[in-house]
């Protein structure tokens, strides 16, 4: 039976991009809990909570970044305000700026509400200052002033008949003010450190603010005095009171009771009762409660937190800028958003049809993003950055290595998705920089460390035969261990068969080991500087190294020569793929840069270029028809082969033209000039126009029928051709004055001038081109 004929690939597209939606700061989410608001950079992104996506996208003319927003309670006004001191409304929903005013204040606008009739805007500046903003009739009607320091918090009393709104500064302290005279009535104070958060009971008799001095106040609003102190024993961001409903978490022993919320720095949430505070109520997270959670503050802390009231559901904002979703029936995990990636470090399909990616970010977290939903998992387990990733070739176990010294290995849950982690291994003495699965059955794999040695790990049958399905962890204990090379180890690969093994090192060197005892069997000597990436072929024996020196070099494994060198990234090679059943590859450069090459006659067939930075992640999926790229510049890129659809435009096309060509010659054999004329034009073929015009000359009376044929011809027409004619006149312009100013400046003995002046024939076909356009 012949070999199936090798397609080569000639181009990909991108798909989609997976970037950063979110900075830090606040989050605000609209009435009825669709679109969540998320500031990042010079940007405000909206974003679709079912699918993930970001629907909408508001930036900034002056590209400030913006220090606040506010969305009105009636979802129609949305105001950003930047550091360039303006603040600015939005029609968000077509991303158009509706009006722009000077915030007045004199440091930029660091917090902002509005009121619950979405009529007042209140503004907390750097300076000090408190500014009302009357949003309807557009102007300020109050400037408070006696705030020390920053105002960072700023919040109407829920019952506007009261016209009363609270403030915080650098001071610890909470003023209340009178809108109807300008005056602080209240100074309330109990606080030790910075207020982080305020909220209302239904009746607006009681409110609760939180701090980070680790306890929370009660305050009743009649007399404006602290009714309690709750100790909650960690630094707090925000505070919440439940709502009413019997369903919320806790409400059951306590059906009368003021409950409230706290999250912060411990990243776990807790629900309190106001009237006898205790904690009724302690989330469960695995791998936070492993210990007693820290009091100070991490990266599992949790930053700010927001209440879907329609829905009954919370949202918490972590550290590492991870939004995640609870339902506040039980404080179990909805969904979960990865708002910023950081530096991207590796990147693999994941799951039987490639239905996910898992990602390594400079971060101890693993990412695993369901493509279709945008719903990422954000794993636990590491204590320090992941550096890679490998997944075996059923695509539901794969492997993950870190600065921590250790290697984990994860299994997706087939029937829900699902990632648990069901063993773990230690033995390295330095980071595990790089991780290579056997290809063939999920019997071992492969570490390459910073101490120099690879370690062949055997896999429990426990693990391959899906019994562990996230129960205990399985040890696992290396087999082998070989001290490899001089310097640190970048990447390992196993070859299709399990047989084999080759390193690649910052020594500059490759080498070939065996897979069963690490039995050295060949070194790979050429390249000149280190080595950052090493692959077997699928087909072939052949392995592909990539080095700093900026070459890709294909060498035999047989006789360990050097088959074929690669030239053309102007930097690092980081990563390469075969692809193309082993005809072409695949690479990525720290410039940013992906290249496809064609073996066989070492051409770049293409150069990719969407990312910013060093390209660190490339994979292929099974079909071998998309790629996914991971790069420093905090970005996923998913591509698609493109080549059999290009092919098709381009034939599409060529029959067109054929099609036209063949019109255009029945209208010249059937004398329909001035048809024929306008065609020619319209197919944007000077040569093509030429030969009408040349056909019309031929007539008996020509010159007349030309002349005719031309000014019966339709206004856009003669302007097309106009325009191609001034151009050509304007590029002939410019040839013949630097060839004019070239001679100039070589004539030998003569005074030059600093000033150089447009030659006469320039001026004359400049005018000429002025009066013909």
């Amino acid at each position: 039976m012949a070999a199936p004929l090798i397609k080569f690939k000639t181009n990909y597209a991108v798909t989609r991009k997976i970037e950063a939606f979110y900075k830090g700061g606040k989050i605000q989410i609209n009435s009825d809990g669709t679109y969540m608001f998320c500031t990042c950079g010079n940007k405000l992104n909206v974003l679709d909570i079912a699918t993930g996506t970001n629907s909408h996208t508001i930036e900034q003319d002056d590209q400030e970044d913006i220090t606040s927003f506010a969305l009105s309670p009636d979802d129609e006004i949305l105001v950003t305000g930047s550091r360039a001191l303006l603040l600015k409304q939005w029609d968000w929903r077509q991303g158009k700026c509706s009006r722009t005013w000077k915030a007045i204040h004199t440091a930029p606008v660091a917090t902002m509400t509005f009121d619950p009739t979405s009529t007042l805007l209140a503004t907390g500046g750097c300076d000090g200052t408190i500014k009302i903003w009357d949003v309807i009739k557009q102007y300020c009607t109050h400037n408070l002033k006696g705030s020390p320091g920053v105002v960072h918090l700023v919040q109407f009393h829920p019952d506007m008949s009261r016209l009363q709104i609270f403030t915080s500064s650098m001071d610890y302290k909470i003023r209340l003010w009178d809108l109807k005279s300008s005056k602080c009535l209240f100074i309330l104070e109990t606080h030790f450190s910075a207020v982080t958060s305020l909220s209302f009971s239904g009746d607006g008799d009681t409110m609760i603010s939180s701090g980070r001095d680790k306890i929370c106040t009660v305050w009743d609003l009649k007399t404006n005095s602290p009714k309690r102190t709750v100790p909650v024993y960690e630094s707090v961001e925000s505070v919440i009171i439940l709502p009413d409903s019997p369903e919320i978490i806790g409400r059951d022993d306590h059906p009368e009771s003021l409950l409230f919320l706290t999250a912060g720095s411990k990243g776990i949430l807790r629900v309190w009762d106001a009237a006898s505070a205790v904690c009724v109520h302690s989330q469960t997270l695995a791998y936070i409660n492993k210990g007693t959670p820290s009091e100070e503050a991490n990266e599992y802390s949790i930053t700010h937190c927001l209440l879907f009231p329609n829905l009954e559901e919370i949202a918490t904002v972590t550290a590492e800028h991870n939004i995640v979703v609870y339902d506040l029936h039980n404080l179990k995990l909805k969904k979960q958003f990865a708002g910023y990636n950081d530096e991207v470090l590796d990147v693999k399909f994941l799951g039987p049809s490639d239905s996910h990616i898992v990602v390594a970010t400079n971060s101890p977290q693993i990412k695993v993003f369901e493509l279709a939903t945008s719903d990422c998992q954000i794993l636990y387990g590491h204590t320090e950055t992941v550096l890679a990733l490998d997944v075996f070739k059923r695509s539901q176990l794969f492997a993950s290595c870190a600065k921590d010294r250790t290697i984990r290995i994860w299994r997706m849950v087939k029937s829900t998705g699902k990632v648990v982690c069901v063993a773990q291994g230690s033995g390295h003495t330095s980071g595990v920089g790089t991780i290579s699965c056997s290809r063939m059955k999920e019997s071992f794999l492969v570490s390459g460390s910073q101490d120099f040695t690879v370690k062949v790990w055997k896999l429990p049958e426990s693990i391959s035969s899906k019994q562990n399905k996230g129960g205990e962890l399985e040890t696992l204990q290396a087999s082998v261990t070989e001290k490899g090379h001089e310097k640190d180890i970048n990447s390992v690969a196993v070859s299709p068969n399990d047989k084999l093994i080759v390193s690649g090192s910052q020594d500059k060197t490759a080498k070939l080991w065996s897979s069963t005892d690490c039995s050295l069997l060949g070194v790979f000597r050429g390249h000149k500087r280190g080595i950052w990436c090493v692959q077997f072929s699928p087909v072939d024996q052949v392995v592909a190294t990539t080095s700093a020196d900026g070459t890709l070099k294909l060498w035999g494994v047989q006789d360990f020569s050097c088959l074929k060198t690669f030239e053309g990234h102007d930097a690092s090679v980081l990563k390469v793929f075969f692809v193309s059943r082993g005809a072409q590859l695949l690479t990525s450069g720290s410039d940013g840069l992906l290249k496809l090459w064609t073996i066989k006659t070492n051409e770049c067939v293409t150069t990719l270029d969407s990312h910013e930075d060093k390209v660190w992640g490339l994979h292929c999926n099974k079909e071998d028809d998309a790629i996914v790229t991971g790069s420093a510049d905090s970005s996923i890129i998913l591509w698609k082969d493109v080549t059999e659809t290009e092919l098709a435009e381009e034939q599409a096309k060529e029959e067109e033209s054929i099609l036209k060509q063949q019109e255009l010659s029945n209208l010249l054999h059937e004398k329909r000039f001035l048809k024929a004329l306008g065609f020619a034009i319209s197919l944007d073929k000077p040569h093509t126009v030429l030969n009408v015009i040349k056909a019309i000359l031929q007539e008996p009376n020509g010159k007349d029928d030309l002349e005719k044929n031309i000014l019966r011809l339709r206004s856009d027409q003669k302007d097309r051709h106009m325009q191609r004619m001034g151009k050509l006149l304007q590029a002939s312009m410019f040839i013949d004055f630097m060839w004019q100013h070239m001679r100039l400046t070589d004539l030998p003995g003569k005074d030059r001038t600093p000033e150089t002046t447009i030659p006469t024939a320039a001026v004359e076909k400049r005018d000429v081109s002025a009066v013909q356009g």
